[in-house]
């Protein structure tokens, strides 16, 4: 059992290694605010005297009442968990045990089971004055898992219940220093804000916060009306430049085409024919018109001559 006590120790030092660099941090160097709960005197490895004599019954139990006494003394910890072992009050050395098997004196140690798989939760709506004195309500979405099982027993009395509080205060502290546009048009820099912020404070804890979302933000109804008849009224201004806008071009086309028809008779004639085929095509019916003069002008020239 010594053998595969060893054995989970490396598999949790490696393992708290690989998030310190994840972290950006040095894997032997703990962190701030990072306490081990142990003493100096479990550091030398003594117990007291009183402790070895609870030891020692503890074994002679276990011996006595074979095999019985193995289902109390082995213990098992899923691949996402770690067992955090504390004998006679003191944080057990070589860490967080875990995945599989790991053994325990009865009556003498208690353990914690740590879930390290990334949580999710919301962050109530919260009422927030913005820094143009405008209140919102703003909720958000906050996903963080434990990387260190140790840390997070024995720095904090409950880690997933402090950070929840602590997304929610740092939702408003960060939103208080924004103006209403800011808040509306970037929530991703916000979020980061919110990511950064949790991250550093939590470290202690052994949480490590892996994304933060902005969810909805809710508007008092009279600035909502407000906002809807500025909005409008910014779509009806719109509209009225491109109506006029288009005015314009069409009066330009108009001229340019009365120009064209002005220098050449010809094109009023095809003007005149187009028209006389756009009536007819639109009503079955019969339409008495005039011929104009310019048709008539050659045989009336003509017929003079004579």
């Amino acid at each position: 059992m010594a053998t595969q006590g060893h054995h989970f120790q490396a598999l949790e030092m490696s393992e708290d290694n690989g998030d310190a660099r994840k972290r950006g941090q040095d894997p032997n160097d703990p962190g701030p605010g990072y306490t081990t709960g142990r003493s100096s005197s479990d550091d030398s490895g003594s117990l007291g005297c009183c402790g070895y004599v609870l030891w020692f019954l503890s074994l002679l139990i276990i011996i006595v009442t074979l095999p019985f006494s193995l289902c109390l003394c082995i213990k098992v910890v899923q691949e996402y968990e770690r067992a955090v072992i504390f004998r006679l009050g003191r944080l057990l050395s070589g860490g967080a045990k875990g995945p599989g098997l790991f053994f325990i004196v009865p009556c003498i140690d208690s353990y914690t089971k740590v879930d390290l798989r990334t949580v999710s939760f919301d962050v109530p709506p919260q009422e927030v004055l913005t820094k143009d004195s405008v209140t919102v309500a703003v909720d958000a979405v906050v996903y963080y898992r434990v990387h260190n099982a140790t840390t997070s027993i024995t720095n904090v009395e409950d880690a997933n219940r402090s950070t929840r509080l602590l997304a929610a205060t740092t939702l408003r502290k960060v939103l208080g220093t924004k103006d209403l546009s800011e808040i509306l048009a970037d929530r991703e820099a916000i979020s980061h804000q919110m990511q950064t912020s949790l991250d550093e404070a939590t470290g202690p804890w052994g949480v490590k916060v892996e994304r933060v979302e902005v969810k909805d933000v809710r508007l008092p109804v009279q600035l909502q009306r407000a906002m809807a008849a500025e909005a409008e009224a910014a779509r009806e201004a719109r509209a009225k430049v491109i109506a006029a806008e288009g005015e314009q071009k069409a009066s330009r086309a108009l001229k340019e085409a009365a120009d064209v028809i002005a220098q050449s008779p010809v094109a009023i004639q095809l003007r005149y024919l187009q028209t006389l085929n756009t009536i007819s095509a639109e009503k079955n019916s019969t339409i008495i018109f005039p011929l104009p003069i310019d048709f008539m002008q050659s045989f009336i020239n003509r017929n003079n001559s004579k």
